[in-house]
């Protein structure tokens, strides 16, 4: 009797082992998978474009129908419309995420502000496009420039920003609040001094996503501020500029040396990752910075 029950809790044990094992190894395969993928694309990047960086690659503008010369002004531009989307994309988003979370009621309008957020982070790009090209460009009359499209792509961030924000906020616990209000704080000097600060590593993280988000975009910015050429850099908002999206559009499938547009294009979209790269290194720095911070107070 005694040994029949063993032999059935060792079955048992042996089965979920074995169900443990084929979990854990199909996670890994597919890990190491979605790696190989990645490296994959980047290598075959890398190897493309690295003969075609040079100094004169990344400081000249382009010449002689984008198939010699460099993309300086391409990425003057790409920083202009990252820079001018964040500047209006985080503090709004942040702020929005905060009033999300702290101040709107649990009820009706919180979840239509949500189920809305989460359906504007799904609408195609090529659609705050257009409403950026009838608003900014039209409406108000910015024409096609560095405001309309930093504009329109900060719509596009908004909403990621947004909900990484409501989610950092969500993630400090109760007790921070009721301790800074029972030392006799108001509300909005809680969240400003006390959740604002122990969310903000985690608010980054919004941003991060958005850097990558906004800086590889092309049909925002074709239809508010991107040049098909223009070998000079921006002298104000209200200049069109060259991106180096929409730049590696236009060489990839509209050059007139077929093998030199090739290249620049490898070139381009290498510089285009290096760009996106360092610019999250920049942002998990920021994080890492005012997590210690955190910590240390």
């Amino acid at each position: 009797m005694s040994t029949g029950k063993i032999s059935i809790t060792e079955k048992y044990a042996r089965t979920k082992r074995i169900k443990q094992s084929l979990a854990f190894g199909l996670i890994t395969f597919l890990s190491i998978s979605v790696l190989a993928i990645l490296f994959l694309i980047l290598g075959f990047i890398i190897v493309r474009g690295m003969p075609v960086i040079s100094w004169e690659f990344l400081t000249e503008a382009p010449r002689n129908s984008m198939t010699e010369g460099g993309i300086f002004p391409a990425i003057v531009g790409t920083f202009a419309l990252v820079t001018g989307s964040m500047v209006f994309a985080f503090p709004v988003g942040v702020m929005s995420g905060i009033y999300a979370h702290e101040y709107s009621k649990d009820g009706f309008f919180k979840r239509f502000i949500t189920v809305m957020t989460n359906n504007l982070a799904g609408v195609p790009s090529i659609v705050f496009g257009l409403f950026g090209m009838a608003l900014f460009v039209h409406q108000l009359e910015f024409g096609d420039s560095i405001i309309a499209g930093s504009l329109t792509l900060g719509l596009l961030a908004l909403p990621v920003v947004i909900r990484t924000t409501e989610e950092a906020v969500k993630s400090i616990p109760n007790s921070f609040r009721e301790a800074s209000l029972a030392l006799g704080a108001s509300k909005w000097q809680t969240v400003a001094r006390v959740v604002l600060p122990a969310a903000f590593p985690n608010i980054i993280t919004g941003l991060i996503l958005s850097v990558g988000r906004v800086a590889g975009e092309t049909a925002p910015i074709l239809f508010t501020v991107a040049a098909y050429f223009l070998p000079k850099l921006p002298s104000s908002l209200y200049d069109q500029v060259m991106a180096l999206p929409y730049h590696l559009y236009v060489i990839a499938t509209s050059g007139v040396d077929i093998k030199a547009s090739r290249d620049m294009a490898y070139g381009t979209a290498l510089v285009l990752i290096a760009i996106v790269l360092i610019l999250n290194l920049l942002a998990n720095w920021m994080r890492r910075h005012y997590g210690k911070k955190v910590k240390t107070n």
